[in-house]
């Protein structure tokens, strides 16, 4: 009997050995990413600690400089629409935070907002931005915000996109109780099923994660899927994932937020799975300095879902907070 209960282990394990190697995404090839995702305009620019930032620059260099961050699991490529509208007059800088897009991990395994936020001030003083504005969308916004907090001598103004950061993020709780949420962001948390999305990460759990973030479906071309895929499969970047997700919510607190004095544009869609809009009215209230703008049947990520209507909004208050070149 014991060999028959042997036996049928060893078949077991070898019918998941199998089915491992099947089903296995491998990591895909840095090279192959960084022609594919890396070209001109971006750059590589190293800042402490070894870490090779991949930005883009873009815009006159004598003009007002935006810094845009993306969100948890994207890459700068999430800002497109928006810098192509707005380097004409202004200096758009976005780039890649670590365990994300061709920066790739760092090498600490550091995913603290602290280091988030030095990673933020040692881009600006590399290319010598003195004051800037600085917007984020969902976790770009909690450290757009942490930065402002921190050196608010060097925050001009501030654009929060469905941002992170505020303690009201834990309505999110209840929002995953009525069927929200999204599927990736999930598994990322569930220990032991983690460890083996490092290794297997199907293309169509990407598809279905954006098309549960957003509510303009037709944003979630086959491109922007390949891209989301491949990058979070660039080396490290899964395992970064996993790690970041393992760490406890560090929000800033009311009084931390409440004494950001610069002005403050929030943009929020109404049908955000991710972060409710109630954490954008909570901010509206909690900031001194701001305009709140909320989009109907939008969800997570109005700067592509809602472009005409994001620009509509940003580009006047620009124009108030920080005058662009005039082009000739």
């Amino acid at each position: 009997m014991k060999k028959w209960i042997w036996r049928g282990l060893l078949a077991l394990l070898g019918i998941l050995l199998i089915a491992f190697l099947i089903f296995r995404t491998p990591d895909t090839d840095p090279a192959a990413m960084r022609a594919k995702y890396g070209a001109p305009p971006s750059q590589f620019v190293t800042i402490g600690d070894g870490v090779k930032v991949h930005l883009r620059d873009e815009g006159p260099r004598d003009a007002p400089a935006i810094v845009l961050l993306h969100g948890s699991n994207a890459d700068l490529h999430t800002w497109e629409p928006w810098v192509q509208a707005l380097k004409g007059q202004y200096r758009v800088i976005r780039f890649d935070q670590v365990g994300h897009g061709l920066t790739g991990p760092d090498p600490k395994d550091d995913y603290s907002r602290d280091n988030y936020v030095e990673d933020i001030l040692q881009v600006a003083d590399t290319l010598g931005l003195q004051s800037f504005i600085l917007g984020g969308n969902s976790m770009g916004g909690k450290h757009a915000l942490a930065f402002a907090a921190a050196h608010p001598e060097r925050v001009a103004g501030l654009v929060l996109v469905d941002s992170g950061g505020g303690p009201m993020l834990k309505l999110a709780a209840k929002k995953e109780d009525e069927d929200s949420g999204n599927i990736g962001f999930k598994i990322a948390r569930m220990p032991g099923i983690n460890l083996l999305a490092e290794q297997i990460t199907p293309r169509s759990l990407i598809a279905q994660s954006l098309e549960q973030t957003v509510s303009v479906k037709s944003i979630v071309t086959p491109a922007m899927i390949d891209r989301y895929w491949e990058l979070l499969r660039y080396p490290g970047n899964r395992r970064a994932t996993f790690i970041r997700f393992s760490l406890p919510y560090d929000p800033l607190t009311e009084a931390q937020i409440a004494v950001i004095t610069a002005p403050t544009l929030i943009l929020w869609g109404e049908e955000d799975r991710l972060i409710p809009v109630e954490a954008g009215q909570w901010l509206a209230k909690t900031m001194p300095s701001n305009q709140l703008v909320i989009y109907p049947k939008v969800g997570h990520l109005p700067q592509e879902e809602a472009v005409a209507a994001t620009l509509g909004d940003l580009q006047p208050w620009l124009a108030e907070h920080a005058p662009a070149t005039k082009t000739p």
